[in-house]
């Protein structure tokens, strides 16, 4: 009889990457890459390990473990100690999801606002200032504004989109006024769908602030186009955000969130989340570690309903215009970055109606198949108005100058019949 395998060494976990010369894809991956069935009896999928805490064989391992977590002895965590820091189904969700971007780490936390406050916890110190892009989703402005504001924290932002040397002013205004300790982006912006140009702020970073050491982390949210569109890793991102109830979660029946690059600038927002507690529960992993396997299907199905409804709606007569990612300017500055940046135009778009509030308040009451709700990402089509929800607190000059307009209508499609989709934004426009 071979023996058991000893849970506490993690290498057991990893299975090959590879067969033969071919690197294996992530998406085969997906289907048992960080679990060992041998350390569950044999269970084809991992189970759900609702347990609080973790025996330790030894005294001298909990010892172990416990430098590893609290960071006395580098390298992170041995074994299993604690809710709160780790367990089996989150360490498997993380392993998985590094693997998309090609990252050398991955965390999963609570919600995708706990990814983006734990992050800023862990590299924020009152005085600094923050560089970011702009739109950003209207929580994170808040968190940014309101909250590290209160610690003397301040912020400058350039537009999404902007060229190398605008973001380098920014950085420079920046540089004078404090410490930058993170330069933060959203792309695409919520909800106007800008791209901002990764490789352009990487060049700015060092053109502005050096490249030493203690350079400040770009940081970048990759919700609306990860972990399949895009990956900002390969432009010069450090970490890459997930709100993962949106594409990775994909069924709309959870909440979590996800960061994954650099081990150098993980481990120290790990510890944050060990100490203030934003780790996924192990239910909520393992469902990620489900849908997980199905992520590139839904993208990819999704990604071709939308480029069919845009098709639809752009000539519409009651349609100004579509903010779709595939309908962007030949030869202009947002075309040249998708082309270096994105694989795919993603399935969540803005429809700006002809009209205003009313106008589209008419289009999603009149929807069927398409629910009025905010997120995006999952199986189903959603459509809301981002000026009067989910960026309703932001002030109305703000709003005014980020293009959140009154007349705009967030849409994300789902993994419907394309032609129902069509059919039933054509039926509701005419109440429009």
């Amino acid at each position: 009889m071979t023996d058991k395998p000893d849970p506490s060494d993690r290498s057991v976990r990893h299975k090959a990457v590879s067969i033969g010369n071919r690197r294996l894809k992530p998406a085969t991956m997906m289907m048992g890459h960080g679990y060992d069935p041998r350390l569950s009896e044999g269970a084809l999928k991992p189970p759900i390990f609702l347990t609080s805490t973790y025996v330790f064989e030894k005294a001298a391992d909990g010892k172990r473990f416990f430098e590893g977590i609290t960071g006395v002895r580098p390298g992170g965590a041995e074994g299993l100690v604690y809710g709160r820091f780790n367990g089996p189904d989150q360490e498997i969700l993380e392993d998985r999801l590094a693997l998309w971007e090609n990252a050398e780490e991955a965390l999963a936390f609570s919600s995708g606002m706990s990814a983006i406050a734990t992050t800023f916890l862990a590299l924020v110190r009152p005085g600094d200032v923050i560089v970011h892009s702009a739109p950003l989703y209207a929580a994170t402005e808040t968190l940014i504004g309101r909250i590290l504001g209160k610690l003397g924290v301040t912020w400058l932002d350039f537009p999404a989109g902007a060229t190398q040397a605008e973001i380098e002013a920014v950085m420079a205004a920046a540089k004078a006024k404090g410490r930058v300790s993170v330069i933060y982006l959203e792309s695409p912006a919520n909800p106007t769908n800008a791209l901002v140009d990764v490789e352009a702020v990487h060049a700015a970073r060092a053109a502005v602030l050096g490249d030493g050491e203690e350079l400040p982390p770009i940081v970048i949210d990759n919700t609306f186009l990860g972990p399949l569109w895009a990956q900002p890793l390969a432009q010069g991102a450090d970490v890459t955000i997930y709100s993962l109830t949106k594409y990775v979660g994909g069924h709309s029946d959870l909440v979590a969130g996800g960061c994954v690059g650099s081990e150098k600038v993980l481990t120290p927002i790990r510890m944050m989340r060990n100490t203030i507690g934003t780790i996924t529960d192990p239910h909520t992993a393992w469902m990620l570690l489900r849908s997980m396997e199905t992520l590139e299907l839904r993208m990819t199905r999704a990604g071709e309903n939308a480029a069919t409804v845009c098709a639809f709606l752009r000539d519409h007569p009651k349609v100004e215009r579509v903010g779709y990612l595939g309908f962007l300017e030949p030869g202009s500055r947002q075309a040249d970055i998708y082309a270096r940046h994105c694989s795919g135009a993603g399935s969540t778009f803005s429809v700006i109606v002809k009209g205003g509030e009313a106008e589209a308040f008419r289009l999603l009451d009149h929807l069927l198949l398409v629910k009025l709700a905010v997120s995006l990402g999952g199986t189903e089509s959603l459509a809301s108005h981002p000026a009067a929800m989910t960026h309703l607190s932001v002030p109305p000059a703000r709003k005014a100058e980020l293009g959140i307009t009154d007349n705009l209508v967030r849409v994300s499609i789902g993994v419907e019949d394309a032609d129902d989709l069509v059919a039933d934004f054509e039926q509701a426009l005419l109440a429009v």
